[in-house]
C-alpha cells in the first residue's frame, strides 16, 4: 500500500504562511520599485517577522526573488496562452505573432516584474530549482508548438534552437524598446517590428541549413 501522506504540522503551516507572506511582499516591492528595492529588513517589517526568519524559509534573498519570478513566469505563460485562445489564430505564423505581441503587452504592463526575470544574478553552478526550470520550459513549449507545426520536417533539436532564437530576438526588441534606448523604438512601432521579424524568419523553411557546421 502507498504511504499515507504526512499531515503538515503547525510548524509546517506557519512556515508555509510566512513563505507566502514574504513572496507577496517581495512581489509588491518589485512591481512598485524594482529588484534593487528588495531589502531584507524592509521585507521583514512588512511581513511582520524577524529578519532572521526570512532565512528559515529561503536560503537567501535570491531564493525569495526566484519564488517571485516563478509566479511571474506562470502569469506570463497564462497571459500568452489566454491571448492565443482569445484570438484563435488560424495559422502557426499568426499564432507566433500573437504570442509575441502578448509578451510585449505583459512586459509593458508589468515592467519591473518582467525585468526581474532577467536581472536576477544567477551563476552557472547555482542549483536552480526544478519548478523554476519547469516554468521557463512551459514558456518555450508555447513557442515551440506552432514552430513544430510550421516546419513539420524540422528535427527536434532545430525546433528547440529556433525557439530560443526567436525568443531572444523578440525579447531584444522588447527590452530595448522599454529601456527607451536609442536603438529601440516607441512602443507604438514595436508591434510592427515584431510582426515583420516573425513573418520574415518563419518564411524560411530551410532554417536548419543555416546552422553552424
Amino acid at each position: 500500500m502507498p504511504d499515507t501522506p504526512k499531515k503538515p504540522t503547525k510548524a509546517d503551516l506557519r512556515r508555509d504562511d510566512l513563505r507566502a507572506r514574504l513572496v507577496d511582499v517581495a512581489e509588491g516591492v518589485i512591481a512598485q520599485n524594482g529588484l534593487a528595492a528588495v531589502k531584507a529588513r524592509d521585507l521583514a517589517k512588512s511581513a511582520d517577522c524577524a529578519v532572521g526568519a526570512i532565512y528559515n524559509v529561503f536560503p537567501d534573498l535570491n531564493g525569495l526573488i526566484m519564488a517571485v519570478n516563478g509566479r511571474t513566469f506562470h502569469a506570463l505563460g497564462g497571459f500568452v496562452s489566454a491571448s492565443v485562445a482569445a484570438s484563435a489564430p488560424d495559422k502557426p505564423q499568426a499564432e507566433l505573432i500573437t504570442m509575441s505581441l502578448a509578451y510585449l503587452r505583459f512586459a509593458n504592463d508589468n515592467t519591473n516584474l518582467w525585468r526581474a526575470l532577467f536581472d536576477l544574478e544567477m551563476s552557472t553552478d547555482m542549483d536552480v530549482p526544478q519548478w523554476y526550470l519547469a516554468e521557463l520550459g512551459k514558456l518555450f513549449a508555447l513557442i515551440g508548438a506552432p514552430l513544430a507545426r510550421l516546419f513539420p520536417e524540422m528535427p527536434r533539436q532545430d525546433v528547440e534552437m529556433m525557439t530560443r532564437t526567436l525568443f531572444s530576438s523578440v525579447h531584444g526588441i522588447v527590452h530595448l524598446g522599454l529601456q527607451r534606448r536609442i536603438s529601440g523604438v516607441p512602443i507604438a512601432r514595436m508591434e510592427e517590428m515584431i510582426a515583420i521579424l516573425l513573418s520574415n524568419v518563419t518564411s524560411h523553411a530551410n532554417f536548419s541549413e543555416h546552422r553552424s557546421k
